[in-house]
């Protein structure tokens, strides 16, 4: 998937449920649903690393103090 510019944790999050929706399509021929599952991996992927990058944000805010929520 060619991006003019990073795409959201949001933006890739809503790929993601289109990438799904293709691929429950009981008509879908097996190479495009290689295709679309090979990409979801790797948004998955991608939202993981951001994902994790934003933790270790907080936690330098934080201290490094994991507070609980209530």
């Amino acid at each position: 998937m060619a991006e003019d510019k990073k795409q959201t944790i949001e933006e890739m999050f809503e790929t993601i449920e289109g990438t799904i929706a293709e691929l429950e399509k009981d008509d879908l021929p097996l190479e495009k649903a290689f295709s679309c599952y090979e990409e979801g991996i790797k948004l998955v992927k991608k939202c993981e690393e951001e994902i994790d990058a934003v933790e270790k944000k907080v936690m330098v805010l934080s201290g490094g103090e994991v507070h609980e929520f209530s």
